[in-house]
C-alpha cells in the first residue's frame, strides 16, 4: 500500500534494528484520511471471506480495526489488555506477550460477542513475533468461531511472527511488509513474487 509506505518514510523513526516508531500516524497520533484507506484496503482484500466480526487488541488496533469492520458492515471488537469491573463474567482470555513492551499480558474479550457462527478477520497495528495475533486466535478458537483471516497494517518481515502465522494455515495480509532497519533505513519487502 504505497500511501502507507510513503508515510512510514516520511514520518516513521527507525529506533533500532528491530524497532520502528510510528506514533506521529498510527499508534500515538493517528491519521484518520490513512486509517479510512487502511480500511478500504482490508476490505477489499478480505471481502469474499464472509467477515462477520472484526477483533482487535486496545489500543493501537481499534482505529485499523473500526476501519476495516466499518468498510465491512460489521462490529468491531478489542480484546482488553486491563482488568475491567464491568467486564467479569464469561471472558474468553489468551496471554500475550508484547515484543516492543517486554511484557505479558492476559488479555479478554467477553464471550456474548463471539459466536461459534463468526468469521473473524484479525485486525493489528504490527506483526513482529505474531503473539498477539496467536493470542487473538485462541480466543476465537476458545469461542468456537473461526479466524477467517489476519490483516496487519505493518509487518516486520524480518522477525517470525508472519512465518508462523502462515506456517499454521491463516491467511495473513499485511498493507507494509518491512525487510529491514538496518542502518536507520526502512526498506520493504516486495510484492512481486513474495507470496503474502
Amino acid at each position: 500500500m504505497e500511501l502507507l509506505q510513503q508515510k512510514i518514510i516520511n514520518e516513521g523513526r527507525v529506533l533500532s534494528d528491530h524497532v520502528l516508531k510510528v506514533d506521529a500516524f498510527l499508534n500515538h497520533q493517528i491519521d484518520p484520511v490513512l486509517m479510512v484507506e487502511i480500511g478500504k484496503e482490508f476490505a477489499q482484500r478480505f471481502q469474499h471471506d464472509q467477515i462477520t466480526k472484526v477483533l482487535t487488541i486496545e489500543s493501537s488496533g481499534i482505529a485499523p480495526g473500526m476501519m476495516a469492520a466499518l468498510e465491512l458492515g460489521v462490529p468491531v471488537i478489542f480484546a482488553r489488555k486491563r482488568k475491567s469491573l464491568t467486564l467479569v463474567d464469561d471472558l474468553l482470555t489468551a496471554s500475550v506477550h508484547s515484543f516492543t513492551k517486554n511484557e505479558t499480558n492476559e488479555i479478554s474479550v467477553s464471550q456474548k460477542f463471539l459466536e461459534p457462527t463468526d468469521n473473524v478477520l484479525i485486525i493489528d497495528d504490527f506483526l513482529a513475533n505474531g503473539q498477539a495475533a496467536i493470542g487473538l486466535t485462541e480466543i476465537v478458537e476458545k469461542a468456537g468461531a473461526k479466524t477467517a483471516g489476519i490483516g496487519i497494517v505493518i509487518e516486520k518481515s524480518f522477525q517470525d511472527g508472519g512465518k508462523l502465522l502462515r506456517d499454521k494455515g491463516f491467511k495473513v495480509e499485511s498493507l507494509a511488509r518491512i525487510q529491514s532497519l538496518q542502518g536507520g533505513k526502512v526498506t520493504f519487502l516486495e510484492e512481486v513474487g513474495v507470496g503474502r
